[in-house]
């Protein structure tokens, strides 16, 4: 019986083409459990794997989609049983090996996570791994010392996926957010999320030859990188932290160790690759604990297989905002 799946394929000449087409179960990879694909969504680095490939995908033809969330459907491991719900995130499925672009995946049993009771499949990947990320980041900074009490916290990229779920789940926690953008329509959206000030992006993109500045900020998630993480890390509170979740502003940081040896600043790196199962598990809960659903619905943007040739070149074009949700079954 086949399926559908997004197919990407390259062609002699070393370009790409993406497309829905029939499959089958014999086709997928090894693994010791089959989903049935309810949802999955759209990241950066699904973007490169619909495109260009990034250098990210290994074969051709290609079953993008680095997340999903589903139904267990079948399982050769006791960890998971047929009508278990399941949700996965990252370990270089949608890259090196085929994703969630399709009604059905086959992966390994330590890929996967349980899906937290109060959550739906749909839900699941209106977090995503960008969802994930930011719960890890919030996580690091908390057992970092930061707490609400300390002043205001920084969102960087705050209208992208780590960015918004950042901003909601730290409002709930009763965060005083400050979110950052350079979208001029954005505030009323951010502050639905629950960001108290919006900065305008200009305003830590000038280049400032201080080291130190203003000591302003009790935390920072940054999904930037680049210039904006180097003005920021000087403008931390004595011992606060920076958690570092993308590089949307570039892999370069033009900055200075002053901050560390003066003012006792972290930079925390935030991987939610390979991340280990506690770990994920423990992201999983917190999600499901603080980020409230109201918001996380206003950020949910639906689609379908065939809409994400157009998505994956809109992502990396910075013009997407919040979570895109793809129904792999419409």
């Amino acid at each position: 019986m086949t399926f559908n799946a997004l197919v990407v394929e390259k062609n002699e000449d070393g370009k790409t083409s993406a497309s829905v087409q029939s499959i089958t179960e014999a086709q997928l990879p090894e693994g010791e459990v089959l989903v049935s694909v309810d949802y999955s969504t759209v990241n950066y680095k699904d973007g490169l794997c619909i495109g260009p490939g990034g250098g990210l995908v290994r074969n051709y033809p290609h079953v993008p989609g680095i997340d999903f969330a589903g139904t267990v459907k079948d399982s050769s491991d006791k960890r998971y049983k047929s009508g278990d719900k399941v949700v996965l995130t990252g370990w270089r499925v949608g890259e090196a090996q085929w994703g969630g672009y399709a009604q059905k995946a086959r992966v390994k049993a330590d890929h996967l996570v349980p899906l937290p009771a109060s959550l739906d499949t749909r839900q699941a990947m209106a977090v995503g791994t960008a969802g994930v990320a930011a719960a890890l980041a919030v996580m690091a900074l908390e057992k970092q010392g930061m707490q609400s009490a300390d002043g205001p916290v920084l969102v960087t990229g705050a209208t992208g996926g780590v960015g918004s779920v950042a901003t909601a789940m730290l409002a709930s926690k009763g965060y005083d957010v400050s979110a950052v953008t350079g979208k001029a329509d954005a505030a009323d959206y951010l502050k639905n999320l629950g960001a108290n000030t919006i900065v305008d992006r200009n305003e830590l993109n000038e280049v400032v030859k201080r080291p130190l500045e203003a000591e302003t900020w009790a935390g920072c998630v940054d999904a930037v990188g680049g210039e904006m993480l180097a003005r920021v890390l000087g403008q931390l509170k004595y011992g606060a932290s920076a958690a570092a979740v993308g590089l949307a502003g570039g892999a370069g940081l033009p900055a200075t160790v002053i901050p560390f040896l003066l003012r006792g600043v972290n930079l925390l790196g935030i991987d939610s690759v390979v991340q280990p199962y506690d770990n994920r598990l423990e992201a999983w809960n917190e999600i499901a604990a603080h980020l409230p659903m109201k918001q996380l619905d206003s950020m949910i943007e639906m689609a379908t297989l065939s809409d994400l040739p157009k998505l994956g070149k809109a992502i990396l074009k910075g013009e997407t905002k919040g979570r895109i949700v793809i129904d792999v079954n419409a």
